[in-house]
């Protein structure tokens, strides 16, 4: 199979779930094709899926990440840097998603979330493999905590999903120290993993409201200090991925102070 073939096969493949499919038509533009595929798989509920469906679906995850462009984040001058992009391409030990409570990904079709986006391009088996470890759980995932996962058809080994805080009016004592929580429970599961990179989103900034600026200071403290209390860490690189250019310059400006 081409990649075509691929798409149009994983595309019937969970349209023949539900009993409407018969009234949806598959666009001929490979683009729309993409947006359908990705919206199937955010609104899929967790359950199996056979050898077949994962093989087609692990080659075409595989190939698009390919396609996409696989970056080694390798400019580093004390073990910590800013990479501006889309976190599903760098290679590296873990990457860190921002997550909901329920830790299952994002349900929305095709919402610009790290969660969706992350839950998209690993494959179907990241939401069961989710919806295992929340049912043996038994209750949602608590703010600050992290969990972590294989990445399936991901350039990194790792996923580690963290529950960042909700700021609904001014930031609380509370809410920034779930925030360090969130970093600082990522980075000692990465060590308890023996891992060697991570890259960190901005976790909690946009539609949860945590403040661009703080949160960055947050996230840079709490890395450094980890990093310098622990001598032993088997950390060696972190990433401060962001996606827009306002944060970008916060984290420059933040990691070359006292370097």
């Amino acid at each position: 199979m081409n990649q075509t073939e691929r798409r149009k096969f994983l595309i019937k493949q969970l349209l023949s779930e539900y009993k409407d499919a018969a009234k949806v038509t598959i666009p001929e533009d490979s683009f729309q094709q993409k947006l359908l595929l990705r919206s199937l798989m955010n609104v899929r509920e967790p359950a199996k899926i056979s050898p077949e469906f994962q093989k087609v679906q692990d080659e075409y995850l595989k190939e698009e990440a390919i396609k996409k462009g696989i970056v080694k984040a390798t400019t580093f001058s004390n073990g910590l840097s800013v990479w501006q992009g889309d976190i599903t391409r760098l290679e590296v030990d873990a990457i860190v998603n921002a997550a909901n409570s329920g830790m299952t990904g994002c349900y929305l079709p095709n919402h610009n979330c790290i969660d969706n986006a992350i839950h998209t391009f690993s494959g179907i088996e990241l939401r069961n493999y989710c919806a295992q470890l929340m049912f043996e759980q038994g209750h949602p995932e608590e703010t600050g905590q992290a969990k972590i996962t294989p990445a399936y058809n991901l350039p990194s080994k790792y996923i580690i999903h963290t529950v960042g805080p909700i700021v609904e009016e001014k930031v609380t004592n509370e809410e920034k120290q779930q925030l360090t929580n969130c970093y600082l429970n990522s980075l000692i599961l990465a060590d308890e993993y023996n891992l060697s990179s991570i890259a960190f989103p901005c976790i909690s900034t946009g539609v949860f409201h945590f403040p661009n600026e703080l949160a960055a200071q947050i996230a840079v403290r709490t890395v450094k200090d980890y990093l310098n209390k622990n001598s032993q860490t088997s950390i060696k690189k972190v990433i401060f991925n962001v996606f827009k250019e306002k944060d970008k310059k916060i984290y420059e400006q933040l990691l070359n102070q006292n370097n």
